[in-house]
């Protein structure tokens, strides 16, 4: 009697389309608020720290969920945890789309930031499902794509958002990532766990440095506004200190921190994280500023662009960011 199955290769290359459709309908949902800010503004009567907010939460919850994906795939398989945070990213989606004020797209813009956390899950089922030689290519196109995807998020979201409504630049998008989450689900290979038991998740910790993230990003929007109540600001800074140093203290006792600290202390790692955090900040503050520079009237200092010449605005951007994924492969 003789049986057939897949070869590995061609099972692993079925896995990585999906992961690259996933990644690029990811990037087009998670690009649509940037080229759109001014617009949101006006409709949801956002002040500017308020905007300044939005653009950065997906960024925070990201920054939490990353180090915590990578141990929950760890312990139960790249796959599942994969699956479960894209359900999440699809939830905020649809929150996003159906939010009648500024807290209820607050709140959907956090679940999106599961996204963040996904993607190291991918470039991990990339490596597992193709061959060593072939797997840095196949990251690369999936980090392209993922650009490419934010690229068409950006042209299309002032088009659908003027035309349709906002809802439904959210909406759009959603749909894209739900059906590659079930690509995914069906023909992504099962990944045994890597490691099982252990120190189980570090949730004084998590929970420390969400407070200090969340903290800092409330002291960087609200500082033009607060500038004029100096106690206000110094009370911000104080538990800003103090949120930072507890985090500290909790993550060098902890069996399993989500940061390793002393990992962190090595020349080669702290330099690259500040390296990290100051190209992560600059594309922030981009991000916010350039959109609404777009937005003035040109009778002042602006253009007086709406959010389709804005998305075509900062199209070259996007372009060169999605040729750098797929080049950076063959280094």
């Amino acid at each position: 009697m003789t049986t057939t199955s897949a070869s590995p290769l061609r099972t692993g290359r079925g896995a990585v389309r999906a992961l690259g459709f996933l990644a690029l309908a990811t990037g087009a949902l998670e690009s649509v608020v940037t080229p759109t800010l001014p617009l949101l503004r006006r409709e949801l009567g956002m002040s500017h720290a308020e905007g300044a907010l939005l653009s950065i939460v997906l960024l925070v919850t990201g920054a939490l969920i990353t180090p915590v994906a990578g141990k929950l795939g760890d312990r139960y398989g790249g796959k599942r945890v994969l699956v479960r945070l894209m359900a999440v990213v699809c939830a905020g989606g649809l929150v996003s789309a159906l939010a009648p004020n500024l807290p209820v797209l607050l709140l959907g813009q956090i679940l999106q930031g599961a996204m963040v956390g996904a993607l190291p899950l991918s470039f991990i089922l990339v490596r597992e499902h193709l061959p060593e030689g072939r797997s840095k290519v196949a990251i690369g196109v999936v980090s392209g794509l993922f650009v490419g995807g934010t690229m068409a998020g950006t042209l299309a979201a002032g088009p659908v958002a003027e035309g349709l409504s906002r809802h439904w630049m959210f909406a759009l998008p959603t749909f894209a990532v739900i059906g590659a989450t079930a690509l995914v689900r069906r023909l992504m290979p099962e990944d045994p766990p890597r490691r099982s038991g252990g120190a189980g998740i570090d949730r004084p910790g998590l929970v420390l440095l969400g407070a200090t993230l969340v903290t800092l990003m409330l002291v960087l929007a609200l500082a033009p506004e607060i500038l004029a109540r100096p106690l206000v600001l110094l009370a911000l800074l104080a538990l800003l200190a103090c949120l930072a140093s507890g985090w500290v203290a909790v993550e060098r006792r902890a069996a399993s921190p989500v940061v390793d600290l002393r990992m962190v202390a090595r020349p080669e790692v702290w330099k690259a994280c500040v390296l990290t955090f100051t190209i992560c900040v600059g594309t922030s503050v981009a991000a916010y500023l350039v959109p609404a520079l777009f937005a003035v009237d040109a009778d002042a200092y602006g253009f007086g662009a709406g959010a389709t010449h804005i998305g075509l605005f900062l199209l070259p951007g996007a372009v060169a960011a999605s040729l750098a994924g797929p080049l950076g492969g063959f280094g």
